[in-house]
């Protein structure tokens, strides 16, 4: 958490430059954002608020004014709070603000073989020792009756304000700011989230959680963070082997725990790791520890709790595995699954080929039955307009022999005043004629225009081509060229 809030801290200094010109321009703006913030139904922000708006903005990237405020204002203001809140949930970690009070705590306190140590105070030693005590014992226990019963009759009055927790994130991160200021920032690494979030952390990566319940008006509090919770021995250990999360009690965050775990006294310490798939407390230490004894307490409670956690890494190892081979099995049936449909893909193309290509031929077919049916319909309709064939002795006749192009010979009469569209039709209703030809003299050669074109829309007649009585032509097939 620390380490994600300096990475933040300076990919906000680096991104400084590049937003240069967005953030003269917030500041610019601020009397703007001022003004809007006067509007009936929101209050004006001042001069610290306007400043942790643009800080958060600077920290987090968030580009949205109205986004960044409602989360400050979710957090009283308190922008270190916003800032773990938002770091939480780009790590992936939900939102703590405001969690539902009525989820309990999943620990479980209730194993009857949890260890437990607790140191009580010396006794007095001497003549002078025995007498100071036996003199301050009367004030003493006045002055802590008179005490519980000023607080039993204040909850009468007024409900305890620890009792609900609104800010767990800000609780946790008050009290690390508290305890810096008091002891100096040479201490363990305190986790800076919610008990919560502590407790899924050390499940997830299978690791002792550590809880220190800060009792701040205990008479060994103060010696026990500066002679034991803040020496390098202590500090060391509990940075290598543990996460290491406390709060003080005057929180809400620390009360809500402290009932939980229910301490006896001060300072307390519990001990918590996975075991049989819940998280446990497996080692309790109450009361003021040296920080030798510390360390020897705490070895023997992960030593004695060691199998627990390396079985949970076993099930945890196969589970993974196991998980690997069915997502491995998965892939192997979708690969075979892919494979069957590109084959069937591939075979329903092939298919689809031979029936486009059966469909072509058989559409050609129709398209050729359909010409050739057609042709004949109109090699009938040229026979039946023709002009009947002239007797042998009329004076206007004309005897033409047409050598087609399968080297028979067709001979019929015409008159020189017809035209030359006659002869062309009635080659063209024969059933030896091809399809497209055209009609050539032999001596000299020319191509009769049998057919009308822009030039010659009336093609002219046999006397007008220069025929003679007695023709030989040549019918020439054009269907090959």
């Amino acid at each position: 958490m620390n380490e994600s809030l300096r990475k933040m801290n300076h990919d906000s200094r680096v991104r400084k430059k590049s937003r240069s010109k967005r953030r003269n321009r917030s500041r610019t703006a601020r009397h703007c954002w001022r003004g809007k913030m006067a509007a009936p139904e929101e209050q004006e922000l001042s001069q610290a608020q306007t400043e942790k708006l643009l800080q958060f903005q600077d920290l987090t990237g968030l580009e949205s004014m109205d986004q960044c405020r409602r989360t400050l204002e979710q957090h009283n203001w308190n922008i270190e709070a916003a800032v773990q809140d938002r770091l939480n949930e780009q790590e992936g970690v939900p939102s703590v603000f405001n969690p539902p009070p009525s989820r309990p705590l999943q620990v479980n306190t209730a194993d009857h073989r949890v260890y437990s140590y607790i140191v009580s105070r010396p006794q007095p030693r001497g003549l002078i020792g025995w007498s100071y005590y036996m003199i301050m014992l009367p004030f003493r226990l006045t002055y802590y009756t008179l005490l519980d019963i000023f607080r039993f009759a204040l909850r009468w009055v007024r409900p305890d304000p620890r009792g609900r927790v609104t800010d767990p994130v800000g609780d946790v991160v008050s009290f690390i700011h508290s305890f810096e200021e008091k002891y100096g920032r040479s201490h363990p690494v305190f986790y800076q989230g919610t008990y919560s979030q502590a407790l899924n952390d050390a499940k997830r990566e299978l690791r002792y959680l550590l809880v220190y319940l800060h009792g701040e008006d205990h008479q060994d509090t103060d010696q026990f963070c500066r002679s034991t919770l803040c020496t390098e021995e202590v500090l060391t250990f509990l940075n290598t082997r543990t996460l290491f999360w406390a709060c003080s009690t005057s929180k809400p965050e620390g009360y809500r725990v402290s009932q939980a775990l229910r301490e006896n006294t001060y300072p307390f310490l519990a001990m918590i790791m996975l075991k049989d798939r819940k998280m446990t407390v497996v080692g309790r230490l109450e009361g003021l520890i040296q920080s030798e004894d510390l360390l020897n307490q705490l070895t023997f409670i992960m030593e004695a709790n060691q199998t627990y956690l390396m079985s949970e890494r076993m099930e945890r190892e196969e589970r993974n595995q196991t998980q690997v081979l069915r997502a491995q099995q998965d892939e192997a049936y979708l690969e075979s699954l892919r494979a069957d449909q590109e084959k069937d893909r591939r075979k329903r193309e092939e298919q689809e080929k031979v029936q486009a290509e059966e469909e072509m031929v058989r559409q050609t077919v129709l398209a050729e039955e359909r010409r050739r049916r057609t042709l004949e319909e109109e090699k009938e309709r040229k026979s039946e307009c023709l002009p009947p064939e002239p007797t042998a002795d009329d004076p206007d006749s004309v005897k033409i022999v047409f050598k087609l192009p399968n080297d028979t010979r067709v001979e019929r009469r015409f008159l020189f005043q017809q035209s030359l569209t006659v002869i062309y039709d009635f080659l063209f209703s024969l059933k030896e004629t091809p399809e497209k030809f055209q009609i050539v003299t032999n001596f000299p050669r020319r191509v009769l225009p049998c057919l009308p074109t822009e030039e010659q829309p009336n093609p002219p007649s046999l006397k007008e081509a220069g025929l003679s009585r007695s023709e030989v032509l040549f019918v020439q097939d054009l269907t090959e060229d």
